[in-house]
């Protein structure tokens, strides 16, 4: 990705990966190309590891749902979409400490559903891990203007 074509994305307040004010959140940022990636750089701490040096697969995954559930918002910061179905493949292990890029990247995004792909990069270009989502419009009741006030939607 161009740095200079990115536009960064909203964060929320308590949001596990993005949140700002989550005392035990990733504190991850993200930025999209204005057409079809979403992208962030993240280190992450010892704090998360599975093994020792080695990020739990857990956050792995939710690094990748993350970044992939975000395509929804190019062009529409306000376009809130859910995972209804993440496969992941751990192809290599994740270390802790590590720059690591991870992007999302849209398949198709038409109407109520979507599809979208994502990959964790380790520094000398290798995919350690891949995922592969559909998504589906939020419910209104989940995206009811009271809801996503209390979300704390805002770019910092």
């Amino acid at each position: 990705m161009d740095s200079k074509q990115l536009r960064k994305q909203a964060n929320s307040d308590y949001c596990f990966v993005c949140g700002r004010k989550n005392p035990r959140g990733l504190y991850m940022s993200f930025f999209d190309n204005g057409a079809d990636e979403v992208y962030s750089e993240y280190t992450v701490a010892e704090d998360y590891q599975g093994y020792p040096g080695v990020v739990h697969g857990g956050i792995v995954t939710s690094m990748l749902d993350e970044v992939v559930a975000r395509v929804s918002f190019i062009g529409d910061p306000h376009k809130f979409m859910m995972s209804v179905k993440l496969e992941v493949k751990f192809r290599k292990p994740v270390p802790t400490q590590t720059p690591l890029k991870i992007v999302g990247r849209i398949i198709k995004l038409r109407g109520r559903l979507g599809q979208a792909v994502g990959e964790v990069i380790l520094p000398d270009g290798t995919i350690a891990a891949e995922s592969s989502m559909t998504l589906a419009d939020m419910p209104k009741e989940l995206a009811s203007e009271s809801r996503l006030e209390a979300l704390g939607w805002y770019v910092d």
